[in-house]
């Protein structure tokens, strides 16, 4: 992408704001020429695009909500049908599916993201990557880092998601130095090549790149999982990565693995609390975006639903753009626990780091009272103690200071829950409150 100054992260925040200002006004006018919807909504709202001139101005529009794109799906396409090269689909909040049309410049701006990401956790051209993602299933993850990978001269090993077996067969036979993969697989191939007789310590693997579930806590030390992984595999080093299909970018950690460093050039991040309002630099709030070089289906202060705050201060590798915490968790998805407000990672942390839990389910309901019930359905080990749900009450009790209700199910009965058949990830948190 020619037109984008390449080193604007080492800029100066105030350069970074002046760019990101510019582009703002770019994309508002793209919207105001070309989307449907926003051209709606600016007449509605009596917005004039041209008094919104800095960053600070963005409280003046209206957010963009899951429920808009659910409703409105075509609405948002900003380009004939032609210019589409690649249909890509997300689970709505209403349960119909969002429909994301990519143009080839939208999937060149893919590859540049991923491009700055992977640079940005230390990978360089001829280095070996093992995705352990899906490429089909409509799925934009799996092709965004195939083609990052490519623009910037990495080599692509595509084995795809799950099957240690195979995983590990790959690694003995290409050498990849990255794999790419949700980091609960990681503790899968570990007790694989530790079954098998595979050394694993000597292996090429030096970098593991995390995507889908956190690996470190609020002041950036290794979360439970995290911690997990490094004590059986330290040879290797861990990265966070945070991105969704809406907002088209990434959040990738440096080497310094002090939160995910935004790419000012493709994405201006804002952090609202419960009253709507940017909170200050710091405080958690949700995260809420507008996209900046998107041709297809550009999105307009979209709520994410994530929770996290920004951290401003310059990270060590000299990049000045702002960077996000670690996720906290998801707005619709926090719990009230007999008087304990935390979040489902909160919970998965404990069950990952406990060794004889084989897989597990997350259930919320609302009690007679109004409030929340947490039931957990777990599947164990053959190793697992006989007194396992009691010691695991006493994990969560010490961990997040209540326990919650705990079922033992068999463990295909589990993995059915988890894997169903038209889900691209695994199902572990479901929410069967009526409010939501």
């Amino acid at each position: 992408m020619s037109d984008i100054i390449k080193d604007i992260e080492f800029a100066t925040s105030a350069e970074i704001k002046t760019y990101q200002e510019k582009r703002l006004h770019e994309a508002l006018g793209y919207l105001a020429q070309h989307s449907p919807y926003y051209q709606r909504l600016f007449k509605s709202y009596r917005i004039d695009i041209n008094k919104i001139a800095t960053l600070d101005d963005l409280v003046k529009i209206p957010f963009t909500e899951k429920k808009d794109l659910q409703l409105f799906n075509n609405d948002f396409l900003c380009c004939p049908k032609h210019k589409i090269v690649d249909y890509i689909t997300t689970s709505g909040t209403l349960g119909d599916p969002v429909t994301f049309a990519c143009t080839e410049q939208d999937l060149q701006r893919l590859a540049y993201n991923e491009k700055k990401s992977f640079e940005c956790a230390g990978l360089c051209p001829g280095d070996i990557v093992q995705l352990m993602t899906t490429l089909d299933k409509r799925f934009m993850a799996g092709l965004a880092y195939f083609l990052g990978l490519r623009e910037m001269g990495a080599s692509v090993i595509r084995v795809g998601n799950g099957i240690p077996e195979l995983q590990w067969d790959t690694i003995q036979r290409i050498q990849p130095d990255t794999v790419m993969c949700v980091p609960s697989f990681i503790l899968k191939l570990i007790q694989y090549a530790e079954d098998h007789g595979i050394d694993y310590h000597s292996c090429s693997v030096k970098r593991v790149i995390g995507i889908g579930e956190g690996l470190r806590q609020q002041d950036f030390s290794l979360n439970l999982l995290g911690q997990r992984i490094h004590d059986k595999w330290p040879e290797v080093q861990l990265f966070a990565t945070y991105s969704s299909t809406e907002m088209s970018a990434t959040f990738s950690e440096c080497t310094y693995g002090l939160g995910g460093h935004v790419h000012p050039e493709l994405i201006i991040v804002e952090i609202i609390g419960d009253d709507d309002l940017p909170v200050p630099d710091g405080q958690p709030g949700e995260i809420v975006v507008t996209t900046l070089g998107v041709e297809g289906m550009p999105l307009l202060r979209f709520r994410t639903g994530d929770i996290a705050a920004k951290c401003v201060d310059p990270c060590p590798c000299g990049r000045n753009s702002y960077r996000l915490t670690p996720l906290i968790g998801r707005k619709n998805n926090m719990i009230k626990l007999k008087g304990t407000t935390l979040y489902p990672p909160a919970i998965n942390d404990v069950l990952d780091n406990t060794e004889y839990v084989e897989n597990y389910v997350i259930e919320v309901s609302t009690n007679d009272t109004g409030t929340d019930d947490v039931l957990l359905k777990i599947g164990l080990k053959k190793s697992a103690p006989a007194d396992a749900v009691k010691e695991l009450k006493d994990r969560f009790r010490s961990r997040i200071r209540v326990a919650p209700q705990i079922a033992i199910l068999p463990v295909d009965d589990i993995r059915a829950i988890n894997y169903p058949s038209q889900s691209r990830k695994p199902v572990k948190f479901i929410d069967l409150r009526k409010h939501r």
